[in-house]
């Protein structure tokens, strides 16, 4: 079963041993996704986000522009098994010649620094998908709000109040009018619904999960989901622990293959199975996983199968949804 997959963080993993002295590459590290793990999951694309942390580099963009060059000499380095993608027909092309496709994706808004010159110079790098903001507030928007005092401390609740910046307004516009892909994944409650209102083409959710059954804001309520697949859009089943499920005191955290398909059924009833797809989160998650890498998708597969899902519906979720999203939008 051919597998798209709207998000991971590896080339962030990459860089950082690379600054400290190591030479893993995308090839057989052991990282969650390597190239033998991808090809055995039977993988067709692979995102592969460019993760900029607001509270470490003070030069968003810069340093985007260094994960953005490992990436690219990766792709150098294995351009005989994986070939970069910016396009539906070049997913397509690459399918021809046995190639997985990675698509180059912006995880923090900030990167482009709130100006329009900047976020053209990343699309023209490549860049086909990016999230208005991370955990930080930014130049863009606000993600949803953390307490910083009290027994709550550290727990997220949603910010129904600050959205988009009127900057963030004029980059998600011009977004859409290049042909980059809107990530509402991070972002606010308020901010999600200001990207309804600005703009009119499909988006994502890369690894987001629906709120109902895992109350962490990072997930989408009934109202967002159905909205969302009006628009004709995806939401990537993320498949961390704590998006996955709320944890009792003392229970085991571990991210299931049932919970996943938790999520799925109850998504698919609130907007149907076309704007379900995949976004793992891979090396940007920890924990116990059932699912630690793309070599175990035939165990999702497998599961589905057994839950009731039709073969026209898996298909759907591990790819096809995507790939017309990708159709449509790229």
């Amino acid at each position: 079963m051919k597998v798209a997959d709207m998000h991971c963080d590896t080339i962030l993993e990459i860089q950082k041993d690379h600054k400290n002295g190591g030479n893993i590459s995308l090839l057989d590290s052991p990282l969650q996704i390597n190239l033998e793990r991808l090809e055995k999951g039977d993988y067709l694309v692979q995102n592969f986000g460019m993760f900029v942390h607001l509270g470490r580099e003070k030069q968003p963009f810069r340093f985007c522009m260094e994960l953005i060059d490992v990436f690219y000499q990766e792709m150098e380095l294995f351009a005989d098994r994986i070939g970069v993608a910016t396009s539906f027909d070049d997913i397509e092309k690459n399918r021809r010649q046995g190639k997985i496709s990675a698509l180059l994706t912006i995880e923090e808004g900030a990167a482009c620094e709130g100006e329009v010159f900047l976020l053209r110079d990343l699309y023209r790098m490549g860049a086909r998908m990016m999230t208005l903001t991370w955990n930080f507030e930014n130049c863009l928007g606000f993600p949803n709000r953390k307490i910083t005092e009290g027994p709550q401390a550290g727990r997220y609740v949603p910010d129904t109040e600050r959205g988009l910046t009127d900057k963030g307004i004029v980059i998600v516009e011009e977004m859409e009018r290049i042909g980059m892909i809107p990530d509402i994944s991070h972002l606010s409650d308020a901010g999600i619904w200001d990207v309804f209102r600005h703009t009119k083409k499909p988006f994502v959710a890369s690894h987001s999960n629906a709120r109902a059954l895992a109350s962490h804001p990072r997930n989408l309520t009934d109202e967002m989901i159905k909205a969302l697949s009006d628009r004709g859009g995806v939401m990537g089943i993320n498949y961390y622990s704590a998006f996955l499920r709320d944890w009792k005191e003392k229970e085991e955290e571990k991210s299931r293959i049932s919970d996943m398909i938790r999520h799925m059924k109850y998504i698919k009833n609130i907007g149907g199975i076309e704007c379900i797809g995949l976004g793992s989160d891979f090396d940007g998650i920890d924990g116990q996983l059932e699912i630690d890498g793309p070599d175990k998708l035939p165990l999702l597969e497998h599961e589905m199968r057994k839950a009731g899902f039709t073969e026209r519906e898996i298909e759907a979720v591990f790819c096809k949804n995507v790939l017309r999203l990708y159709r449509d939008v790229l």
